[in-house]
């Protein structure tokens, strides 16, 4: 999308399945931080019982518990919706049970591996503890975001295939692996921050952004960034 005179339609994918951690913010944030700069938006909710529409410009995909996610998994490979949504150019943001899903394969709760969506290329399994707590990682410094925060909750352990490349580089908490955090693919984005992680980091909302409108306009800083910088400060203490 490159004509602002439309609406960027912001898809928010299965909040029945995939919003246990209040992930929705991620959609308010994007909706907002667009609207602030004159671009109108459309927001789609679709529930596990509906297609995936495949004109959008940005999905968004939450967290979820061990079944939903199975179930969330198996309706998106069926419907396909979501795969040639992003075949054809559309940006897709991706947390926790999303950001396995959308990859090549994940762990059900007894790690088995299950066939994922396939759009970013990830493998993920079960590992031996749970990551709970504050998350610190510097972005990759191709993508032009400062460091981030967000809070974990996973037993997620995540391997980040030659085609993707990893979001950051974890300096508090476990991550992927406790070495990096999240990963991407062209416009393909996903990451086990919550917080939710858009609202966190408004530099991270304004990439996905960029890559729907092109160039954006600055705003002045707001709550965003002061959240940002006060979840920074008590991370680092």
């Amino acid at each position: 999308m490159t004509d602002t005179s439309s609406a960027l339609r912001i898809v928010w994918i299965y909040p029945d399945l995939l919003s246990t951690y209040g992930d929705q913010g991620n959609v308010l944030i994007l909706k907002r931080r667009a609207e602030l700069r004159g671009i109108p938006t459309e927001v789609v909710h679709v529930h596990s019982s509906d297609p995936v529409p495949e004109h959008g410009d940005v999905y968004l995909l939450g967290g979820g518990e061990d079944r939903p996610q199975i179930l969330a998994a198996e309706r998106l490979r069926a419907g396909g919706g979501l795969a040639r949504a992003a075949r054809n150019g559309a940006c897709v943001f991706a947390v926790c049970a999303g950001y396995q899903i959308i990859g090549e394969s994940y762990g059900d709760e007894e790690a088995n591996p299950l066939p994922g969506v396939g759009i970013l290329d990830i493998r993920s399994n079960r590992g031996e503890t749970r990551a709970v707590g504050e998350i610190v990682a510097d972005m990759d410094p191709a993508l032009g975001v400062s460091r981030i925060t967000g809070f974990e909750n996973h037993r997620g352990r995540t391997a980040v295939g030659p085609s993707a490349r990893p979001l950051s580089t974890v300096t508090r908490g476990i991550g992927n692996d406790d070495r990096t955090e999240g990963a991407y693919q062209g416009q393909i984005l996903g990451t086990y921050l919550h917080g939710p992680a858009l609202p966190r980091n408004p530099e991270l909302a304004d990439l996905l952004l960029r890559w729907r409108v092109g160039q954006l306009n600055p705003l002045p800083p707001a709550w965003g960034e002061r959240l940002h910088d006060e979840r920074l400060a008590a991370a680092s203490r």
